[in-house]
């Protein structure tokens, strides 16, 4: 009777012993972004003027307040990776949850806009070390040769609670003031819980005990970890910059709403469909190859929308761009994990992540942007030269990205004898 089991669990792509801090972490982290999503852009953002809510406050408020918690968060993401690394999970974690808790108790008493801007503040500080934690823990639990899939499992499995957290905070935010701040209360409360479920510290190898003295990134990282900031930047800017502005150009190529949900539908479609395959790839040492094909798709599908093709033609491009982000996605994933020594893995990522933010944060500018200087093929194109660029990139510097093609358990044993 034992057999089976033991066979099953042979078959996890999960270290033994590491399966119940990684699904801690990740349900931390899908209970931290319910609630920002849906308290910035699901609640604050389309009631905070309407004569019966409890702020009051000017519409633009809620887009200052959810401005102010996207670049805090940014700007946090590297120091956040500092002390992951210097202090382990748990605690970090746990603290940046105490503090969500504390900053999101004030909505009670807000009463003015620089005291909303405040709370979004604070509310990102302790949100900023979640993403970090779970992709680190992530990492350090996956069998050698299959990191990209499991980090990609992971990432995709919590990012749908944005979208839920968007739609069940835009239901109860239009009927009352008093529901959406308890419920974003006691979801974070039980993702605070949760945190105390995350491993203590990093221990599956000896490089990874935190060293003491001040969190610092060793400087030796640098070099594999300049060429990752690219692809980081890039990959959320590209999605970004084109998302931010989808229903309003929608219908400049014909599409009514349900039109453009079944696009998206078919490219997430491929996307998820194909990432078994991809991500199998990108695990197998061809991680930059994955990225590299990944970006070419992705800038060529992009490219063909600004020829505002007929209907049937834009579910093919839609195609073609999830199948990129099909490659990208596991390949990005299994490239950092690869790169990066597992030693500094944390304080690395941290700064990874601010780069990425910054994309996240920069994009919907940038697709304003070329959409009033170049009409509604603007943002396409520029998305899809980007994607080019950096997928042209990767193939010319390609030598410095020889080191992800090393097993992870050789790199473990390179840094332990390095050390």
């Amino acid at each position: 009777m034992t057999a089976p089991s033991r066979s099953l669990r042979e078959r996890l792509p999960l270290r033994p012993g590491t399966a119940s801090g990684v699904l801690a972490a990740a349900v931390t982290l899908a209970c931290a972004e319910f609630v920002r999503s849906g308290l910035y852009a699901g609640y604050l953002i389309p009631v905070i003027d309407s004569p019966q809510h409890m702020y009051q406050l000017p519409a633009a408020v809620g887009g200052f307040a959810w401005t102010t918690h996207l670049v805090t968060d940014t700007l946090m993401r590297g120091p956040a990776g500092l002390m992951l690394q210097r202090y382990g999970p748990r605690r970090v974690v746990l603290g940046g949850a105490l503090l969500c808790l504390l900053a999101l108790s004030l909505l009670f008493f807000v009463k003015s806009a620089w005291m909303l801007l405040l709370v979004a503040a604070l509310h990102a500080v302790g949100f900023s070390p979640m993403w970090p934690a779970t992709m680190n823990l992530t990492a350090d639990a996956a069998k050698a040769g299959y990191e990209g899939r499991v980090l990609t499992t992971v990432s995709t499995a919590v990012m749908p609670l944005s979208g839920l957290g968007l739609i069940v905070y835009g239901a109860v935010g239009r009927t009352t003031d008093l529901l959406p701040v308890l419920m974003t209360l006691g979801v974070m409360g039980a993702g605070t819980l949760l945190s105390l479920l995350l491993p203590l510290r990093r221990t599956l190898t000896p490089v990874a005990v935190p060293e003491e003295g001040r969190p610092r990134l060793n400087p030796s990282v640098l070099p594999a970890l300049l060429p990752l900031l690219p692809a980081a930047l890039m990959q959320t800017l590209t999605q970004s910059l084109i998302g931010a502005w989808l229903i309003r150009i929608a219908p400049s190529f014909g599409l009514e709403y349900w039109q453009l949900i079944a696009l998206l539908v078919v490219g997430g479609g491929v996307a998820f469909a194909s990432m078994p395959l991809t991500g199998r790839v990108a695990d197998q040492g061809r991680a930059r190859l994955t990225v590299t094909i990944g970006y070419a798709l992705v800038g060529l599908g992009m490219l063909g929308f600004t020829l505002l093709p007929p209907l049937w033609l834009l579910f093919v491009l839609a195609g073609v761009i999830g199948l990129g982000y099909a490659f990208l996605t596991p390949g990005w994933a299994a490239l950092v994990a690869q790169t990066l020594p597992e030693a500094q893995r944390p304080a690395a990522w941290g700064m990874i992540m601010t780069v990425e933010s910054a994309g996240t944060a920069a994009g919907p500018s940038l697709g304003g942007l070329a959409l009033q200087l170049a009409g509604v093929r603007g943002p396409f194109a520029l998305s899809g030269l980007m994607a080019l660029v950096t997928a042209l990139g990767y193939v010319i510097f390609q030598s410095h990205f020889q080191g992800a093609k090393m097993p992870a358990s050789a790199e473990a044993n390179h840094e332990r004898h390095g050390a």
